[in-house]
């Protein structure tokens, strides 16, 4: 892995330019371009809090825009990084048949474009936060390490999922399915306090709220982006060590699971 690193840095000029690639690609004859990285989010947030606070009237969430977009803007980019990622090797086919470099910077420079989009999206949560005069935690100095984290989750799942996607051409579409399920059961749209605190199964009383940070990390790295920008705490550090290990050992096996079938991906795609 470490000569593969190595081999990956020599190649960064192509990540960059892939990623720039990607980034025109998407926004190609769009007559506002990147302003679509901050109208999308924009558009999702009047969706919701017209839902949540008129059609669904819930009082007990204060400066309901504010907290929707701590939860939404980190799931699109989740969401977005991984659906791209997965495709990322098998939409570049023609490439990979023509010209050789590491497999993984398709993959990289995919995430790498998500992450820039996710980045323009946060100035409207900046903008929102202005207007509605939110306090922001002092220890908002800790964004980036949380934004590092996601990505490095991020970037891990798609080195594993693009890899099974060679091989596998309905893992995009079970994909699909099972992102859907994941967006409902992460606290996005809503508190996490709305879930009973303890569930009896089987004679076994369960701990939901614990459950639900422990089996998703989506949902801790949510939970970090609000304490930072909505509730105005200080994250919990036990909390964001534990996300920040199970996200760099899901990005360790990753890697190592796409460059070790990297080899097969030309015949393959």
């Amino acid at each position: 892995m470490i000569a593969h690193l190595r081999e990956l840095l020599r190649y960064r000029e192509l990540i960059l330019n892939l990623t720039l690639r990607e980034l025109k690609a998407r926004y190609k004859s769009s007559v506002l371009g990147f302003f679509w990285s901050l109208l999308n989010p924009l558009g999702m947030m009047l969706v919701f809090t017209v839902v949540f606070t008129i059609m669904m009237p819930n009082n007990a969430i204060k400066n309901f825009p504010i907290f929707v977009l701590c939860g939404l803007l980190p799931w699109n980019f989740f969401n977005t990084g991984i659906m791209a990622g997965t495709n990322s090797v098998v939409a570049n086919g023609e490439l990979i048949k023509k010209v050789y470099f590491p497999r993984e910077v398709l993959v990289i420079a995919s995430t790498f474009a998500n992450l820039i989009n996710f980045l323009l999206a946060l100035v409207v949560l900046f903008a929102a936060i202005a207007v509605f005069r939110t306090q922001l935690s002092p220890y908002i100095w800790m964004l980036p390490i949380i934004i590092l984290i996601q990505t490095c989750f991020v970037l891990g799942m798609a080195f594993i999922l693009s890899t099974l996607n060679v091989f596998y051409r309905d893992t995009l579409m079970i994909l699909d399915v099972f992102m859907l399920a994941w967006f409902f059961l992460t606290p996005v749209f809503y508190p996490i306090e709305i879930l009973p605190r303890s569930y009896v199964l089987l004679g076994i009383d369960l701990d939901l709220h614990r459950i639900m940070y422990v089996a998703n990390p989506m949902a801790s790295l949510i939970s970090a982006y609000r304490d930072l920008l909505y509730w105005g705490y200080r994250t919990d550090f036990d909390f964001i060590l534990r996300t920040t290990v199970t996200a760099v050992a899901i990005l360790v096996f990753g890697y190592w699971f796409s460059i070790r079938y990297s080899h097969r991906f030309g015949e393959e795609v």
